[in-house]
């Protein structure tokens, strides 16, 4: 099977503060199966580190208030273009990100508080038919 995954969770350094996600589960999981690293935010042209970002009122807006929306929007179309690309037939997304959260996203407040969402390549993932796994349903 080709499954996507968030590159973070793969031990890839592209997190905002520069580090990564690794998950052991997630590395057993994928054994035997063909694995398609991707990060949107990287794919967008974010840099890392860089500072982080959460939805607010729909828009993906950095912590010292800068929209970087059009990155994050950019980076979910070439991921999800790879994705259809290469027939990927699943996708596991790092929780709670604005761009892979597949249950769950931060609330846009920078406080930390959860609220149930998606980000924005895991909503277009979904849009577009593919079926997404958040990290922590493994």
């Amino acid at each position: 099977m080709k499954i996507m995954v968030s590159a973070c969770l793969l031990g890839e350094n592209c997190k905002y503060n520069g580090g990564n996600n690794y998950s052991e589960r997630v590395h057993a999981f994928l054994e035997g199966h063909e694995v398609i690293s991707v990060c949107p935010e990287v794919l967008g042209g974010l840099p890392v580190p860089r500072v982080p970002s959460e939805i607010v009122d729909g828009v993906v807006t950095s912590r010292d208030g800068r929209n970087v929306d059009k990155e994050f929007r950019l980076g979910a179309g070439l991921a999800l273009e790879r994705a259809e690309r290469e027939g990927v037939e699943l996708v596991i997304l790092q929780s709670r990100s604005p761009s892979c959260g597949a249950k769950q996203i931060y609330d846009g407040t920078f406080s930390g508080k959860k609220i149930p969402g998606q980000g924005v390549f895991a909503r277009l993932l979904r849009k577009n038919g593919f079926t997404v796994l958040d990290a922590e349903e493994l």
